[in-house]
């Protein structure tokens, strides 16, 4: 699918925001935000509570209508135009939302085929649950999961079912909205295993949404942090620290950050 569905790396940075304003009554989230995400990193974004970490991300996807601004995708602008009406951009990314976001009465099979219905209805009935098993099987679960329905799969199980329905249009911009939230430390770190080899081997961009210090160690190319409104400083763990910003030294100074740096540092030397 991958040939046919979409050409791969258009040139353009893949998501560029500019001067965004997203306000909820008299209450603003952000205030005049700026970012470009890089072609083929694995970004991560972390913020306090409230800062609007997942707020931004639904406006570049299309589910928020920011107050102000403009955002750009593969280098076409989808502020201000109906989300029915640019198919070409959208089925490029995929999504998965915190805690998978599955819907309940279809099995995992069944919730990945709802993009490839959406986007690509002519496809063939068993061609579609072929792809589907395939980006089961792509996710980490086993085969006999197709089959069960989102209440019968573990925590863990349903972050990946997700996973796979946001891989299902073999996209080249992929958003995940806290992983590996409520995750055991193994569990977290295979998922961010799986995260980095995707990337990888498909070539994908990733806008990663984390709370999780061992993610941004390990797997994240570069990080922006949101504060103030606005995207306060964009770049390697180090070069953030040195920014001197009161609250990333006291995110990544902290004791979860120096214990996060030793289990890096300690992964690198071994």
């Amino acid at each position: 699918m991958e040939d046919t569905l979409h050409p791969r790396f258009s040139g353009n940075p893949p998501i560029v925001v500019q001067g965004l304003e997203n306000k909820f009554g008299d209450f603003a989230v952000h205030d005049d935000l700026s970012l470009e995400v890089r072609e083929g990193e694995i970004l991560g974004v972390v913020g306090g509570s409230g800062t609007g970490k997942s707020v931004l991300m639904r406006s570049i996807i299309g589910l928020q209508i920011p107050t102000a601004g403009d955002i750009s995708v593969f280098g076409r602008k989808i502020t201000g135009i109906d989300p029915d009406q640019d198919l070409g951009v959208r089925c490029r990314w995929g999504v998965m939302f915190q805690g998978g976001a599955l819907f309940s009465t279809l099995t995992v099979g069944e919730n990945v085929e709802v993009p490839l219905k959406k986007f690509f209805p002519d496809i063939d009935d068993e061609l579609r649950r072929e792809i589907a098993r395939y980006k089961v099987l792509l996710s980490g679960l086993p085969e006999d999961a197709i089959a069960k329905f989102p209440s019968e799969l573990s925590g863990g199980m349903k972050k990946r079912a997700g996973l796979a329905r946001a891989l299902a249009l073999d996209p080249e911009l992929l958003f995940l909205d806290e992983p590996t939230a409520g995750l055991d430390p193994i569990g977290a770190a295979a998922f961010d295993h799986l995260t980095k080899e995707l990337k990888e081997t498909l070539g994908l961009t990733v806008f990663l949404i984390t709370h999780d210090l061992d993610t941004l160690y390990e797997i994240c190319d570069r990080v922006a942090v949101l504060a103030d409104k606005q995207v306060v400083a964009v770049g390697t763990i180090p070069e953030l620290i040195e920014t001197g910003h009161p609250w990333i030294l006291e995110y990544f100074n902290g004791p979860r950050g120096r214990a996060a740096l030793s289990t890096h540092q300690r992964g690198e030397q071994g």
